[in-house]
């Protein structure tokens, strides 16, 4: 988004302020005006010395042209008709000067009206009218944020760049942005409802992995057509990075990593567990979606790894009815929702 610091560009009185703090202006809106007296004067000063130059530019180069025709004839030395061209040379040069200092006055005259150089909301008046302002003057006169549109900013794991990158090129990167509030309608799981969610297309991936956190940044922008959203403001972004389809899923407790890579323990018909290596596509903090190496039906255990081995009879302990069987699952893999600078 874009902020821009407005300042005088010329030293004056000012003389008016023509918005309300925090007003929405458009480009080219008057915002401040400047005593123009000045440089009106200085303009017409400008103006008049360059018709006077003007004036004696004509009549140094009738000379010229006189003296060139009369040096052809050989009744004016050719010293003399150098001195007449020379000074009608001089006295070009000098109008083309009045006419650069002519349109500086005029452009100082048009720095009088200050406009807005963007779309924006603005803020609070850093100098009143009546006070002097200057061209120096660092903290300038007023700040515009462009609110419409506004950039969501938010870092995911550098781990997803292959996934964020496919989607992108498939357009069908977005985000679900939530705007957080004390008093919003939050589900079971604690989060933000899904209807409060905004969703917003990414348009950019950045080109350089932050080495410090080892994620890289995406921007998605949003019209914000009912200003909900400013600059600076904290929101919570959700992302979809792959749908799986009819995936086997099983408790994430049920994942356990060796020196050769994820295995889970099975639980065969005769209560005896067996070790199965698998490959995880995926996983969240409850559930894990295996891509190989158990079917669906079959029983895992979750919990008390560090007391089992290969042949051992195993009992169910958990309480009756939950389920401790691989399902399949048809819905979306997404990274839990988090703030915009650590979006998933």
């Amino acid at each position: 988004n874009s902020t821009v610091v407005v300042k005088p560009q010329i030293d004056g009185p000012l003389l008016s302020v023509a918005f309300h703090e925090g007003q929405m202006v458009k480009q080219g809106d008057l915002l401040f005006t400047i005593d123009p007296a000045p440089f009106e004067a200085a303009l017409r000063q400008s103006q008049a010395q360059m018709q006077r130059d003007q004036a004696q530019l004509a009549s140094a180069q009738a000379d010229a042209d006189r003296a060139t025709m009369l040096a052809d004839r050989g009744i004016v030395s050719a010293q003399q008709r150098d001195q007449l061209v020379a000074t009608a040379k001089a006295l070009a040069a000098t109008v083309e000067a009045d006419k650069a200092a002519a349109d500086r006055a005029e452009l100082n005259l048009g720095y009088t009206k200050i406009r807005s150089p963007i779309n924006g909301k603005t803020g609070p008046y850093i100098v009143n009218p009546g006070n002097q302002v200057h061209a120096a003057d660092q903290a300038g006169l007023v700040t515009i944020n462009e609110i419409q549109p506004v950039k969501i900013s938010f870092n995911l794991p550098q781990g997803n760049l292959q996934q964020l990158q496919d989607r992108m090129r498939e357009d069908q990167l977005t985000v679900g942005v939530m705007v957080r509030n004390d008093f919003a309608v939050s589900n079971s799981a604690g989060q933000p409802d899904s209807e409060d969610e905004i969703p917003v297309k990414v348009d950019f991936i950045g080109n350089i992995v932050d080495a410090r956190t080892g994620t890289i940044e995406l921007r998605a922008t949003f019209n914000n057509p009912d200003l909900r959203l400013v600059p600076g403001e904290l929101v919570d972004v959700k992302t979809t990075l792959e749908t799986l389809k009819q995936t086997v899923t099983v408790p994430r407790e049920a994942i356990n990593v060796g020196q050769d890579g994820n295995y889970v323990f099975v639980v065969d018909k005769d209560m005896k567990a067996q070790i199965r290596p698998v490959r995880v596509t995926y996983q969240d903090q409850s559930i894990a979606a295996i891509g190989s190496g158990v079917e669906i039906g079959e029983r895992v255990v979750t919990d008390g790894q560090l007391r089992v081995t290969p042949g051992i009879t195993v009992a169910i302990t958990r309480p009756e009815g939950e389920n401790t069987n691989p399902q399949t699952n048809g819905g979306q893999a997404a990274a839990p929702a988090q703030s915009s600078r650590s979006g998933g």
